[in-house]
């Protein structure tokens, strides 16, 4: 019998222990996933190629189609990029300063609230499966993930707040 109560605590111990382990590993990598999306999305900003891609999002969205009036569309891409790799850097070294990971954090989620709203500004049902809720391929898909995204910064909003 008293195998019996060890083995349960050993088996009850090494679960506790893989599951400490898998969530600290997962709060690691989605912290520098998040991180990854921003540097790599926000260093392509800085090319015609993607500055062309999101113009027709950024021209239909009524928070930021205002920008084409002041900022050409390599200048808003620019900027964009710019901001995307200042918040990708701030999530990134966040772990040395509550306020740079808070700062982030913040930024992140505004970042994918924007561009989540894109889903509902821009032309993206597809039509000949007779629209909404249909998403087209682009750009209805490839926005769909910043929902999740935008998740994924609330959380860590919600650590980097928890922290002393």
């Amino acid at each position: 019998m008293e195998t019996t109560i060890n083995d349960s605590q050993t088996t009850t111990a090494s679960t506790a222990s893989l599951s400490e382990k898998l969530t600290s590993f997962s709060e690691i990598a989605t912290r520098y996933s998040v991180v990854i999306v921003l540097a790599w999305i926000g260093a392509m900003k800085f090319t015609a190629y993607e500055a062309g891609a999101i113009q027709g999002l950024v021209a239909s969205s009524p928070f930021i189609s205002w920008i084409y009036s002041v900022l050409s569309v390599q200048a808003t891409s620019n900027m964009i990029g710019t901001i995307e790799i200042i918040t990708a850097t701030a999530i990134a070294f966040g772990y040395l300063n509550k306020r740079l990971a808070v700062a982030g954090a913040l930024a992140a989620v505004a970042t994918f609230t924007l561009t989540a709203s894109f889903l509902f500004s821009a032309p993206g049902w597809e039509a000949s499966l007779g629209g909404f809720p249909a998403l087209s391929v682009v750009p209805g898909q490839f926005l769909l993930k910043d929902i999740v995204l935008l998740a994924v910064s609330i959380g860590l909003l919600g650590k980097a707040l928890a922290r002393d």
